[in-house]
């Protein structure tokens, strides 16, 4: 990691996070995320040796600690760590108000995007009592076909079938479904020009839009275009 030799907070700060991908481990960190794989699935394009680096980086620097835990270990913030969750959202939140764009399919990879949706739901929300299995059907050039299992309330990412029934189907080109996620449109709004398709017992339906909980930068996205600067 690059040593600056500057006396300035800027400068200090950059040596923890400026080297690429590191931001990205920070926010999925900040987000939640505290095994290596759940930390690696957020991020595709990364290395498993460069995602292993860039981990020991923060541990030395004390962003996080390396905690064993059964069958393994995980990693933890500090409180260093933890007081990241301010510049994480302040990076997203300039990017919303200076560079807002519209999704490319490019940018939007339906497995990251259903990790994403599972890591930003409303647990209290969530029916308990049952199991409740999601099914992502994202259409397009490459149709692809993902589980969300919400089993008493604890989720899961499968990509391949996960042996139980479906109970609601959603089907959305990806870009679509990223509109909604990121706060473009609302699922309101997408289901009501078929953008988004949802299907299923109409008791499921009904809540289903209360169990997500979104980006945390969509707030910053609907003020944005609320005042018209899009």
């Amino acid at each position: 990691m690059r040593d600056y030799n500057q006396y300035c907070p800027v400068a200090l700060a950059s040596e923890v996070l400026a080297d690429r991908w590191t931001p990205l481990i920070a926010r999925e960190l900040v987000l939640g995320s505290c095994r290596f794989n759940d930390i690696a699935r957020a991020l595709p394009g990364i290395s498993r040796t460069l995602l292993l680096r860039r981990l020991r980086h923060l541990e030395q620097c004390g962003v996080l600690d390396r905690v064993p835990v059964k069958g393994g270990h995980q990693y933890e913030l500090t409180d260093a760590g933890r007081d990241l969750e301010a510049v994480i959202m302040a990076f997203g939140e300039w990017a919303v108000r200076w560079m807002f764009a519209e999704p490319e399919p490019r940018e939007v990879e339906p497995v990251t995007l259903t990790w994403w949706m599972s890591r930003r739901l409303d647990l209290d929300r969530i029916p308990s009592e049952r199991r409740v299995v999601v099914e992502f059907d994202y259409t397009g050039p490459d149709p692809t076909r993902i589980w969300l299992v919400l089993d008493r309330g604890e989720p899961s990412v499968c990509t391949s079938h996960p042996g139980f029934d479906t109970d609601v189907v959603v089907s959305a080109e990806p870009v679509a479904l990223m509109r909604v996620f990121s706060g473009i449109v609302s699922l309101r709004t997408a289901r009501a020009t078929g953008q988004v398709v949802l299907s299923g017992p109409p008791w499921l339906l009904r809540q289903l839009p209360g169990w997500f909980l979104w980006s945390p930068f969509a707030p910053a996205v609907r003020s944005r275009l609320q005042l018209g600067l899009a």
